[in-house]
């Protein structure tokens, strides 16, 4: 049985911490997994940005509330949910992602949690599990799945060479010449057809 797993941000929605960047002016906050693949340096990069600035979960919140799926996107997911589970794994945070999945049509999400303080102001964050993209697709590979990824980031690479097939979505022009071997696509039609083939649905 094939199960998709699928990013998140870059992919089926736009970057929060760039929307947020904009939105709050603070141009060090566009950096992301794209950027940097060391994700606890980057996270704990953000948080002192943010305690720097005095912002806290509610900010980004009224951010996140304000960014719509990238065009295209929900259909996509629909058309692909029609045909073969799906499962969005994400280095996001619970508290982020709520307002984002309702719009998407409510898909399985696996993500991350944020410790926030009573005064909004975010202290840290937990991992669902280590290496949690990779360890989440083992564990689906584990009871019998094969699984199909996609993704856009240095933090996907390792689900997406670790599965029965994965693609690159939308990704830079860096990871594409460091791992040519990764399919790459630009537009949800031709992701939606690299699927079908992969599945068998073609």
């Amino acid at each position: 049985m094939n199960i998709v797993c699928l990013d998140l941000e870059g992919v089926l929605v736009p970057e929060i911490w760039i929307a947020f960047s904009e939105a709050s002016q603070i141009p060090e906050l566009r950096r992301t997994t794209r950027d940097e693949p060391d994700y606890d340096k980057l996270m704990k990069w953000r948080l002192s940005i943010l305690r720097e600035h005095g912002l806290g979960l509610k900010e980004i919140r009224e951010t996140i509330s304000k960014i719509d799926p990238l065009p295209g996107a929900k259909d996509f997911l629909d058309e692909l949910r029609s045909l073969t589970q799906v499962v969005i794994i994400s280095d996001t945070f619970e508290q982020f992602a709520s307002p984002l999945m309702k719009k998407l049509g409510w898909p399985t999400l696996f993500c991350n949690t944020l410790e926030v303080a009573p005064d909004g102001m975010i202290t840290g964050y937990r991992m669902r599990c280590a290496q949690s993209k990779l360890t989440t697709v083992k564990a689906l590979q584990s009871i019998g799945f094969e699984t199909i990824a996609g993704g856009d980031s240095f933090n996907d690479l390792a689900m997406i060479q670790a599965g029965k097939n994965g693609f690159l979505f939308r990704t830079t022009d860096a990871i594409k010449k460091d791992y040519p071997d990764i399919p790459a696509y630009e537009d949800y039609p031709e992701l939606l057809e690299a699927i079908k083939g992969a599945i068998g649905c073609l």
